[in-house]
């Protein structure tokens, strides 16, 4: 793995670009790199662009690769407000289209599903194909992992982090000068080989996470879930008819996205990937990086 990250490093500085652009009242910061349409790539929680550090050069191979830092994360402005799903799905929809872009694949992981499915809603003629990565969606799938089901509180409860983040001011103290200790966790936790991700990759994320305001503005997502449940139930009235890949780890959500996805899309694929946690690209890259081609690639044969 050390010498495959070494040469992924060397690819990354020889074919991206950082760059920056202001839509919608705030500063984006993306990476981009490759030619060709366009893959746009965001990323979960507690991640940055990061993320996609591993399948980017591969994929700029065929596309143009844009990993996006959403709004609060990595070097993106980190506002008070604004983090609803559809919110930050409109920043995204700007930046794209600030770069010459239409139509876009879209790929996202964790809470970038749910930004994407917001995208995907409000311009449904703008996404060829989309890709949700173990991520359910708020709203279908999203209270039972919160421990806001009856079923799930009869079991002990949910996910004990979702409600922790959602509460005001405590976990930003909490969490002051220990940055690493509490990103670190959820590496550990969350993936199924916690080797897949190794300290240098949790130190480029402790490096953001302990910026200014960084704690906060991640928190965002939490503390904005109610407007981004009654967004997505009003959004769910029409189906997507947009072809949809899921993805699940064994050990991480499984098949729950598949079916978080059904609820809300017609056309939906998925499979649960054996031996994988939550963080399909760290702990899975080479096989995302096939999914994502095949799939994208029957686009064109349609």
């Amino acid at each position: 793995m050390t010498s495959y990250l070494a040469d992924t490093k060397t690819a990354l500085e020889a074919k991206f670009t950082h760059k920056y652009a202001f839509v919608n009242g705030i500063r984006l910061h993306y990476v981009i790199g490759g030619q060709g349409d366009a893959i746009v790539l965001l990323h979960g929680w507690p991640h940055t662009w990061y993320q996609w550090h591993k399948v980017m050069p591969a994929l700029a191979e065929h596309y143009t690769v844009i990993a996006v830092d959403i709004r609060g994360f990595g070097d993106s402005s980190k506002p008070a407000v604004g983090y609803d799903s559809r919110t930050e799905a409109e920043d995204i929809y700007q930046l794209v289209h600030s770069l010459g872009f239409e139509r876009v694949f879209l790929v996202g992981s964790d809470w970038g599903a749910p930004v994407n499915y917001a995208y995907a809603a409000a311009h449904p003629e703008d996404v060829r194909r989309f890709v949700n990565l173990d991520a359910t969606l708020p709203g279908f799938g999203w209270e039972d992992l919160a421990g806001y089901s009856s079923e799930t509180s009869r079991q002990g409860g949910g996910i004990w982090h979702f409600n922790f983040n959602a509460v005001p001011d405590l976990p930003e103290a909490l969490i002051a000068g220990r940055e690493r200790i509490f990103i670190s966790y959820f590496f550990n936790r969350y993936s199924y080989n916690p080797s897949g991700i190794s300290e240098a990759e949790i130190d480029e994320y402790v490096r953001w996470y302990s910026a200014p305001g960084a704690v906060r503005a991640s928190l965002g997502l939490y503390r904005a879930i109610h407007e981004s449940v009654e967004q997505n139930k009003q959004n769910a009235k029409t189906k997507l008819q947009i072809p949809v890949l899921v993805l699940g780890g064994s050990h991480g959500l499984a098949d729950r996205p598949i079916k978080a996805m059904q609820a809300v899309a017609v056309d939906v694929r998925g499979t649960v990937i054996q031996g994988c946690g939550h963080f399909i690209p760290e702990e899975q890259p080479e096989f995302l990086i096939e999914q994502l081609l095949q799939f994208f690639g029957e686009d064109y044969k349609s």
